[in-house]
């Protein structure tokens, strides 16, 4: 039986659409990508980042910090974990990541017991977006479900690490603008800073505010932290982002800012008569819509250009292209 030409023409184009579909849908990130390939994947990193923050609070900070900064440059492809080599300028050398970008070794661990059972299939970009998941849950900030299949790539930037990510001095507007660059809101911006109720900076990052007897600057507050960071001191001296709980993941970090007890300059400017002042309040009186908005951020953060399908590779070694 023959088929005519147009009869041919119709089922080719209805094959093309049908494949389409199946490539695109094959490309999207998914919470289920590992169920069959790897089951264990979750739990093998929640392992690894549980016995870090275990063994040091702050890690926590270090890991949600370490996938913000990845995600920021290129995507979150894991070029930030790209040790140099004569090919490759890592990102790890830019300013912003240089002696304060942290975890690399916990990403590591998880990557190289994920090898032992899944070899090959766990990408270490997905790696970092689940450990800045548990790292949250654990410091008792929010959780949320996270989109897996991302690969991860055989580049890395360390011109756009310099440029694209937000620095401490930033004005409102910038900070706004950068966000806004990868597709993030200002409401997004400003929940994922609540990420600072966490962690510590280095005292050269405040030492001018805290010394400056500015008015957006509780002169207490001030006084208090110069006694941690004199001001010849040339060590590289640590201090909390937050002294009220500094070790969990919550709301005060907006009570502080009421207070003007934001403690670098890109904190306290969320307050300052700008447009950000009427969600710094909600956060500041809602622990659950902070939460609620972080998390949603951490996963609009996470579908920033992932590569997928056909695109990136699966690296073996984190630190190193195959």
């Amino acid at each position: 039986m023959s088929i005519s030409n147009n009869s041919f023409a119709a089922v080719a184009a209805i094959f093309s659409l049908v494949l389409l579909c199946s490539m695109q849908c094959h490309a999207q990130l998914s919470s289920t990508f590992y169920d069959r390939a790897c089951p264990n994947a979750l739990n093998t990193i929640r392992k690894s980042v549980r016995q870090a923050v275990s063994a040091e609070r702050r890690m926590a900070a270090s890991l949600i910090r370490l996938h913000f900064h990845d995600c920021f440059v290129q995507g979150c492809d894991a070029s930030i974990l790209l040790d140099e080599t004569p090919t490759i300028v890592s990102e790890k050398t830019a300013l912003p990541n240089l002696g304060s970008v942290r975890g690399y070794g916990i990403i590591e661990d998880a990557k190289r017991e994920l090898e032992k059972t899944c070899p090959g299939i766990v990408s270490c970009a997905d790696i970092l977006a689940v450990a800045a998941r548990d790292a949250s849950t654990l410091v008792g900030g929010p959780s949320w479900t996270v989109k897996l299949g991302r690969r991860d790539s055989t580049t890395a930037s360390h011109t756009l690490a310099e440029t694209d990510l937000p620095g401490p001095f930033d004005p409102l507007t910038r900070l706004i603008s950068g966000f806004a660059k990868k597709g993030l809101s200002t409401r997004d911006m400003v929940a994922l800073s609540g990420s600072h109720s966490i962690g510590q900076a280095q005292c050269f990052l405040f030492r001018d505010r805290i010394y400056s007897n500015g008015t957006d600057i509780d002169a207490g507050f001030a006084s208090t932290r110069r006694r941690r960071c004199p001001q010849e001191d040339q060590n590289g001296n640590l201090a909390p982002l937050d002294l009220v709980t500094p070790n969990q993941l919550d709301n005060n970090y907006f009570k502080n800012l009421r207070q003007r007890k934001g403690l670098l300059q890109s904190d306290q400017v969320l307050l300052s008569g700008g447009s950000t002042d009427d969600i710094v309040l909600e956060y500041s009186n809602s622990p659950r819509a902070f939460a609620s908005d972080f998390a949603a951020a951490m996963i609009r953060m996470g579908d920033i250009s992932p590569l997928t399908g056909s695109n990136g590779i699966i690296r073996t070694v984190c630190g190193a292209i195959n």
